[in-house]
């Protein structure tokens, strides 16, 4: 990757911050830039996981190694995420944001959402129509299909060469649609992020400067200390090398508040920057869009502090543990959308009974949290390629040797 190509990004932030100070609401006519680059990073995020999806599967008929891959993948993204709102709790304990906070008591009544649960979000898995889950894009469902479809391919064999052509030629020219859609990264990031800034501005900021300061600091606690260590001694690889590699795509993460939407780029920095090969990153990350969610685990850990301590309300060990567990759970029965956090953080303060209406406090600057939680939970789904893309070469040569 380019060194200019990072500056070029670098530039778009600062640029960004620049015009939505200065311009204030004015700002948003820019905003048609930050729509046009999401429109094609949704246009290629379907056919890029179908295709490549296949193209791995259709090259292996092994099964134990699929279910290897799928249990070290669940196994990484849970310990991860309980890791994660530990801190996030710590980190509310620690800076105590919601203590002599100035800010109105909302009104507003705050009805519990629900999601789908981890035993329905297995079922929904399957799909009953997968050309609906295509059109839909039900990104579980589009890789449940395109896993039996490579599957199907390999056992068939030579009769079926034809097909797997097909979608390695299919996968060759979204991968080359991709590498284009990249060169407008800086202008997505300054299209998306300057409208944000002169929207919010710093006057909104600081009533709850305090709690964006925990959350922030909390989450470079754990992109630098959790998951360089995890790279280093799992992955094998450099942390300086891994953030660099993967920082186009936590910046397009940071921009557009989106996991599944940021995947074409997660995808392409993980394959050609970190070495990640494409049967590891096309299983991995599309998994790790929809059910890991360690930037959302660490906003539920500060949001729950910040909420209890504005309510004076003090939660015992045992509330503390049911957050950190509920939290960790539901992260896989929530999707990788913006505004997500937000429904699983009625889940937990109900949980723990909490008023939902401290929800409110925090709406306003709920964009500004997505946007922390989204580029950490990006950067944990490149750091489980690295990991288990070590822990398969090692596997490889315990079984040759």
């Amino acid at each position: 990757m380019k060194k200019s190509f990072i500056w070029q990004i670098i530039g778009a932030f600062i640029l960004a911050l620049i015009v939505g100070l200065l311009f204030r609401e004015k700002a948003a006519y820019v905003e048609p830039l930050g729509d046009l680059f999401l429109r094609l990073i949704k246009f290629i995020i379907v056919p890029l996981i179908l295709t490549t999806i296949i193209v791995g599967m259709s090259s292996t008929n092994d099964l134990k190694k699929l279910g290897r891959l799928g249990g070290k993948t669940i196994s990484y993204y849970l310990i991860t995420s309980f890791i994660a709102i530990s801190i996030g709790i710590l980190s509310g304990i620690i800076f105590s944001p919601g203590s002599g906070t100035d800010i109105k008591s909302p009104d507003t009544n705050v009805e519990a959402a629900e999601t789908d649960g981890i035993l329905q979000t297995i079922l929904n898995i399957i799909p009953t129509n997968p050309l609906e889950s295509l059109a839909n894009g039900d990104i579980l469902q589009i890789i449940f299909f395109a896993i039996f479809i490579g599957i199907g391919i390999a056992l068939i064999g030579e009769k079926a060469a034809p097909v797997q052509n097909f979608f390695d030629g299919f996968a060759e020219i979204m991968y080359r649609i991709t590498g284009i859609v990249m060169t407008l990264v800086p202008f997505g990031v300054f299209g998306l992020l300057a409208p944000v800034v002169g929207t919010y501005g710093l006057s909104v900021l600081l009533p709850l400067i305090k709690l964006i300061a925990a959350m922030l600091i909390a989450s470079l606690i754990h992109i630098f200390i959790i998951y360089a260590i995890a790279v280093k001694s799992l992955g094998k690889m450099s942390p300086l090398h891994f953030f660099k590699g993967i920082f186009p795509a936590a910046s397009v993460a940071f921009s557009t508040c989106s996991s599944s939407g940021t995947l074409p780029v997660t995808m392409k920095n993980t394959e050609e920057n970190l070495g990640v090969s494409k049967e590891t990153c096309s299983f991995i990350l599309p998994l790790g869009a929809t059910i890991n969610m360690d930037g959302t685990a660490i906003y539920q850990g500060v949001a729950v502090m910040f909420i209890a301590q504005y309510f004076n309300t003090e939660l015992t060990l045992t509330q503390l543990l049911t957050v950190a567990l509920i939290a960790t759970l539901a992260s896989i029965g929530t999707a990788g959308v913006p505004g997500a956090g937000m429904i699983m953080l009625t889940m937990v303060l109900a949980a723990v009974n909490l008023p939902l209406e401290g929800i409110a406090l925090i709406a306003g600057i709920d964009r500004i949290l997505d946007m922390i939680r989204t580029m950490i939970n990006i950067v944990g789904d490149a750091s489980a390629s690295v990991v288990i893309e070590e822990s398969e070469r090692k596997w490889a040569e315990s079984t040759t040797s």
